[in-house]
C-alpha cells in the first residue's frame, strides 16, 4: 500500500478507533496492522494521534550512482578508449577538464560524483558493456645462432630506474589467420622506466625497414636512449641491428640484449603493449597492402601515440610478496608515461621543458575522436582492398 492511502485510510479509522469500547479497538487495531504492516505499539501510538505514519524506506543501502552517473561513466569510457577501471579512474581528472557535457554547471555534482567513484565500483558498473578477448598467431622466427651468441641474454629487468636505460621491442604480425605471404607488421617499442611507448608499421620485416623504424622512433623518443632488449626473432638477431646500435660514438652506443627463447615474461613490459598498443586499434585482421602501412603510421604518430603517452596512465608494479601458494602483488599509483617522466630525477629539465611544451595544445577527446575517425577510414578502406582482392 502506497503512503497516500495509508494516510487515507488513516483518517477514515482513526475517529472511530478513539469512539470505540476496548474490544472494538482491539479489532480495528488488529485490521490496522494486517493492512499497512505496521507493529502493533508503532500502531496504537498512530491511532491514538502520537505519532504520525512515515513513508517506509526502501531497503539496501542508498543509492549514490544514480542512472545520470552511470550513463556518463559509460559515455566517458568509450570515448576514452573502453581503458581498463584502474587506468581509467587514474586518467579521469586528466580528461574531464576537457570534456563539454561535464564542463556544464548542472553537471557539477555528477562530475563530483564520478571523481570519487572507486576502481571497484567502476567495475561494477562497465562490466555488462565488456566483451571477451581474442588472440592472434606468433610470427616469431629465430634468428640466426652465431648472431644470437654474441647478444648477452638478460632474463629480467629489475633494476631499471632512468627513462631509456632499457627499451623493450616486438614486432606484432598483422597476417589474419595465415602466416603465408608478405603482410604488414607493428614494431612496439616501450620504456621499461616510464612505460612510453611508439608504434611504427612495417612492410614485412626485414632488417631494413626495422632499421628505418627505429631511427624514425629514436628522433620522437623525449629521451636518450642506452639499451634495447628484443626476443631472438630473425628481425632483431641480425648484423644490420647489431651495426646500427655499436657503431656510434662511445657515449651513445646502445647496449643490445636478448629474452630467453620461449620466455615471454622477460619481455614482460613490450608484450603487453602488443595488445594494448596494437590490437585494440587494429585488431587481428589481414593486412596485405603495402599502400596502408603509411595510414597505419600516421594513426600511430598523430593520434595514437600522443594519446596513450600524454593522457592514459599505466600501473607499475612496485613488489612482489609470496604468502604461502598466493602470490601477493603492490603496484605504484597509476600515472602517465609524460608524468613519470617529469618526475623522474635522471631526465634533464630541458628535455622536460620540451615534453611541457609538446603537450600544450593537445586535447584528449579531440584525438580520441580524430582516432576513432581515421580508424573507421582505414577499415573501410582495407574492406573494399580485402572485397576487391576476392572477387578477383
Amino acid at each position: 500500500m502506497s503512503q497516500e492511502l495509508r494516510i487515507e485510510y488513516l483518517k477514515s479509522i482513526r475517529e472511530r478507533y478513539k469512539n470505540s469500547s476496548r474490544s472494538k479497538k482491539s479489532v480495528i487495531l488488529d485490521e490496522f496492522c494486517a493492512v499497512c504492516d505496521y507493529s502493533r505499539k508503532y500502531a496504537i501510538a498512530i491511532l491514538a494521534g502520537k505519532a504520525e505514519p512515515l513513508a517506509k524506506r526502501p531497503r539496501g543501502r542508498h543509492v549514490l550512482y544514480d542512472g545520470s552517473v552511470v550513463y556518463h561513466l559509460r559515455r566517458l569510457w568509450l570515448d576514452m578508449g573502453q581503458m581498463g577501471s584502474t587506468k581509467f579512474r587514474a586518467a579521469l581528472p586528466e580528461w574531464i577538464p576537457f570534456d563539454e557535457a561535464m564542463g556544464h554547471p548542472e553537471a557539477v555534482e555528477i562530475r563530483e560524483k564520478i571523481l570519487k567513484v572507486s576502481r571497484a565500483q567502476i567495475d561494477r558498473i562497465l562490466n555488462p558493456f565488456r566483451g571477451d578477448p581474442v588472440h592472434g598467431l606468433s610470427a616469431t622466427r629465430p634468428g640466426h645462432k652465431r648472431i644470437k651468441n654474441q647478444i648477452p641474454i638478460q632474463a629480467k629487468d629489475f633494476n631499471i630506474t632512468k627513462p631509456g636505460e632499457q627499451v623493450q621491442a616486438d614486432t606484432v604480425a598483422h597476417c589474419g589467420d595465415s602466416l603465408s605471404g608478405v603482410f604488414a607488421n607493428s614494431l612496439t617499442v616501450t620504456d621499461i622506466d616510464s612505460t612510453w611507448t611508439e608504434n611504427r608499421a612495417l612492410w614485412g620485416k626485414s632488417s631494413a625497414r626495422v632499421i628505418e623504424a627505429m631511427r624514425d622512433i629514436e628522433a620522437k623518443l623525449p629521451f636518450v636512449l642506452q639499451g634495447f632488449k628484443s626476443d631472438s626473432g630473425s628481425e632483431f638477431m641480425n648484423y644490420e641491428l647489431m651495426a646500427y646500435f655499436r657503431e656510434r660514438t662511445q657515449e651513445n652506443v646502445v647496449k643490445m640484449t636478448r629474452s630467453r627463447p620461449y620466455k615471454k615474461d622477460d619481455n614482460c613490459y613490450v608484450e603487453q603493449k602488443n595488445f594494448t598498443h596494437v590490437r585494440e586499434i587494429f585488431g587481428y585482421a589481414r593486412i596485405n597492402d603495402p599502400e596502408l602501412v603509411h595510414r597505419m603510421n600516421e594513426i600511430y604518430v598523430e593520434y595514437w601515440g600522443p594519446l596513450q603517452n600524454y593522457f592514459v596512465p599505466s600501473q607499475k608494479i612496485l613488489r612482489k610478496t609470496r604468502i604461502g601458494a598466493h602470490l601477493k602483488k603492490e603496484y605504484e599509483p597509476a600515472k602517465t608515461p609524460y608524468q613519470r617522466l617529469l618526475d623522474s630525477p635522471h631526465l634533464p629539465e630541458e628535455r622536460k621543458e620540451l615534453l611541457r611544451r609538446s603537450k600544450v595544445g593537445l586535447n584528449p577527446f579531440q584525438l580520441q575522436k580524430m582516432l576513432q575517425k581515421k580508424l573507421g577510414e582505414f577499415e573501410e578502406e582495407l574492406r573494399k582492398r580485402n572485397t576487391g582482392v576476392n572477387a578477383a
